[in-house]
């Protein structure tokens, strides 16, 4: 007879199926401490401390979940769980009263987070005296749990300051442009009626965009679309002296970006287009298919600027107000904004790259994949 073929040993299945159990805790636990997520949690998290039974309390001390049988024990766990988190520390209660005189111990582990202090209670229900093994099992399956919390207080902490960030980026459009694009508007009313009604209506629809509550990710047809708005008003005002060039490859249209990822560049190149040049300036704007990536570019042919001020990590500063020669009120076109968003997103290979040098014109591109896991529209 022939034998069978032993895949791997009792030992490396012991580990393959710890390994398992603790990413399915870490699902839930990565959305944070409420009901919800320590329901899902505590299965899983019982078969990792091998207890009894286990239940889970809020940074309060209030019962979020119990699994498993003994639960005349949860009156006795939840006072426990208050005292770990006054005091910090585990506490334990040997031989607790219950129905059950099989049930040697119950132990409130505190949940502990640098900087965050006490964010819940890990609750272990025992039918052995608790010695040094079990409880280092529970210490490290708490820290555990911790670092899991952790992440996703990480994740809600990122998403504020991605939502702060695009907050300020709207504050930083050019005050000047929209000033100058009513003061365009109103010399149209009296010389040309449907043409003021038409840049009303472009004006509108460019501030209701820009100014949306929803989503911090869009799509570059819904970009493109609002940059033509802001080119439409920009034309409106300089007339012949701004050109605009536009390439872009249709099976990019959808690709997902940033909100307001491309409006601070444009901008940047419409000031830049136009500074210093009695003739106008020419922006150009190429959205490129390159495999399993698309890459956008906004070029103009204005003034250039200081490679090294770039070096430095002045993005936000290399381009001054041309609307008030000889000052040097910053332009506010939020170009770091820009890059800190692309590479938190996306990963630091994404973000921008400038290719500049005076009186040579101005190249900012990004470089966005074409999918990306966990960032949508």
């Amino acid at each position: 007879m022939r034998t069978r073929r032993v895949l791997t040993t009792p030992a490396e299945r012991a580990v393959h199926a710890t390994l398992h159990t603790a990413s399915l805790a870490a699902r839930p636990l990565r959305r944070g401490v409420d009901e919800e997520s320590a329901v899902a949690a505590a299965p899983h998290l019982r078969v990792l401390t091998g207890a009894a039974a286990l239940g889970i309390a809020d940074r309060d001390g209030g019962l979020l979940a119990w699994d498993g049988p003994y639960r005349d024990l949860a009156d006795q766990f939840v006072a426990a769980a208050r005292r770990a988190v006054d005091g910090g520390r585990r506490v334990l209660i040997s031989n607790p009263t219950g129905n059950d005189p099989a049930v040697r111990a119950v132990v409130a582990q505190p949940l502990l987070i640098d900087g965050s202090g006490v964010v819940g209670v890990l609750g272990v229900v025992t039918t052995v005296a608790p010695g040094p093994g079990t409880l280092a099992a529970v210490t490290e399956v708490a820290r555990y749990a911790c670092s899991q919390i952790e992440l996703a207080e990480l994740d809600a902490s990122r998403a504020r300051l991605d939502r702060a960030e695009v907050r300020a980026l709207r504050a930083q459009i050019s005050p000047h442009f929209i000033y100058n694009a009513l003061g365009t508007i109103a010399s149209f009313v009296r010389t040309d009626p449907d043409r003021a009604r038409e840049l009303i209506l472009e004006f509108a629809d460019f501030t209701r965009y820009s100014f949306r509550s929803a989503g911090e990710f869009t799509v570059l047809s819904e970009e493109l679309r609002n940059i033509d708005r802001y080119l439409t008003l920009e034309r409106a005002r300089f007339g012949n002296a701004l050109q605009v060039r536009l390439q872009v490859a249709p099976e990019v249209l959808n690709v997902v970006l940033p909100f307001l990822a491309l409006q601070p560049l444009v901008e940047n190149a419409v000031r830049h287009g136009l500074s210093g040049n009695s003739d106008g300036g020419t922006v150009s704007i190429v959205a490129a298919d390159e495999g399993t990536d698309c890459v956008i570019s906004v070029e103009d042919d204005g003034v250039g600027m200081d490679p090294e001020l770039l070096r430095s990590g002045a993005l936000d500063a290399v381009v001054t107000d041309t609307a008030k020669p000889g000052t040097s009120e910053s332009a506010h076109v939020g170009l770091a904004n820009v890059d800190d968003r692309l590479r938190a997103a996306f990963g630091n290979d994404y973000g921008l790259v400038v290719e500049t040098a005076p009186g040579a014109g101005t190249k900012v591109s990004m470089r966005v994949p074409k999918f990306r896991a966990g960032v949508r529209a």
